[in-house]
């Protein structure tokens, strides 16, 4: 059985403020040939580089799925002009630098991590594998194979198998039912050449934002990064594309599946980033996991690991997910839940607690340059703004309890679910019907 609970840390990154341990100097930005690069120092000699490339699954239809992620990860394991694979990896191998990336939703990412008294030596590797891809053939089809094994692997994990149905069902003929890493249907049928005229397309100055945490001079900067962008075609400024997902009316899919248990997905709305609305949500969401938690298992005993959380990219949603054999008890505990939390509401205490909680999970969790990187990068694709990663704290402490009662209220109504296991075992009418549906007698009054 899979745990979704890292989830509920990791679902909104875009959230994560810097560390507020070190006394560190002030982040800037800088416009470098048309691209905005996110500078903070670190005060430490660890140097995080972050290229973020914007559109994510709005960069190729859902034949093509699974290309972006292939491009990415050939820029190291497909070598570059100067380099094979093994010259490559053994460079950085002998000052222990890491160089990689991979693909979202969102948008991708392409990193580089060394210490500083080795950048200059790591820095034109970063760059040629950025800018001079190899895309050899003999190093594509394996990769491309060892892809393929993992997505085999994933057809017979039920966690993989239902988070895939549900997407699907909830964003049929949308850009958020494209699986980054594709299928085994779409990768198979991706070659070497395809897939780098491809990335030669997608790589162009108008899709790109910089973050660099390190100490680093910013002449030194401006100068490196300016001499890569040189590389890299002006392209057209790219606009994000943000969506929202509103179920008109509770749905059901069971899918018939021979598993131990059953699994259970609910999918449902949620604001959108930017809005007055999001903080609100991010805390009601990680009460109401707790109230989901101690109700489905502690109270009922309906599943080991029930969880929901809080999906807030460009496209946010929330989840419902469990594990159990009595699929129609659950969902009328969950409902039922539901409701009472729109009528009685959540409490200060609880407020109180997780604002606590959640200021220092996040805080704790911003001690990497890297992560750092990555909330400054997260925040500027999903909301337009690096600096909010800054302001967490104040932010969080505004919301009140009339708000997050609100916004769970606001966009937790109907839910499209998915099922996969035995199909005998649901009622569909205890999902799809507009009020909760009654209690059974057997279960523990709440």
């Amino acid at each position: 059985m899979r745990s979704y609970i890292h989830k509920i840390i990791i679902a909104c990154c875009c959230l994560l403020p810097m560390a507020a341990g070190a006394q560190l100097k002030d982040p800037y930005e800088m416009n470098i040939s048309g691209v905005k690069v996110i500078v903070q120092p670190s005060g430490n000699d660890i140097v995080e580089v972050l290229t973020i490339i914007k559109g994510g699954v709005y960069n190729y239809t859902a034949d093509k799925a699974g290309i972006e992620n292939l491009a990415i990860t050939a820029l190291t394991e497909c070598g570059t002009v100067k380099d094979d694979k093994n010259s490559f990896k053994n460079k950085l191998d002998k000052v222990s630098a890491q160089v990689g990336g991979g693909a979202g939703r969102d948008f991708s990412s392409f990193r580089m991590n060394c210490i500083r008294a080795d950048l200059e030596q790591v820095w034109p590797l970063y760059v040629d594998a950025l800018t001079q891809p190899r895309f050899d053939a003999k190093e594509f089809a394996r990769m491309k194979q060892d892809a393929i094994t993992g997505l085999k692997a994933e057809e017979s994990n039920p966690d993989a198998a239902i988070d895939q149905l549900s997407m699907n069902l909830a964003f049929a003929g949308k850009a958020y039912a494209k699986r980054p890493q594709g299928t085994v249907a779409t990768v198979g049928k991706l070659t070497a050449e395809e897939t780098k005229a491809f990335y030669k397309k997608l790589l162009n100055r108008g899709r790109l934002t910089m973050v660099v945490v390190g100490e680093v001079p910013r002449a030194e900067l401006e100068q490196k990064i300016s001499a890569m962008l040189d590389r890299i075609p002006a392209g057209q400024p790219f606009v994000v594309k943000k969506d929202s997902y509103t179920p008109p009316a509770n749905t059901i899919k069971p899918e018939q599946k021979d598993i131990a248990t059953n699994y259970i997905k609910g999918i449902t709305g949620a604001p959108q980033p930017g809005t007055p609305d999001y903080n609100a949500f991010v805390l009601a969401m990680r009460i109401f996991y707790t109230r989901h938690f101690v109700e489905v298992r502690s109270n009922q005993g309906l599943s080991y690991a029930p969880q929901v959380w809080f999906s807030g990219g460009l496209t946010p949603y929330a989840n419902i997910y469990v594990t159990t054999t009595e699929p129609d008890k659950y969902v009328a505990v969950a409902r039922n839940l539901i409701e009472k939390i729109k009528r009685e509401g959540f409490t200060e205490k609880e407020l109180k607690d997780r604002k606590t909680g959640y200021i220092s999970e996040t805080y704790y969790r911003q001690e990497t340059n890297s992560a750092m990187a990555g909330a400054l990068a997260s925040n500027e694709v999903i909301h337009g703004n690096w600096k909010r990663a800054m302001t967490v704290k104040d932010d969080m402490q505004k919301v009140s309890l009339a708000d997050i009662n609100r916004v769970f209220s606001k966009y937790i109504t109907n839910i499209t679910w998915a099922y996969q296991g035995d199909p005998k075992k649901v009622n569909q009418a205890l999902y799809i019907q507009k009020d909760a549906p009654p209690l059974p007698k057997d279960v523990k009054t709440f």
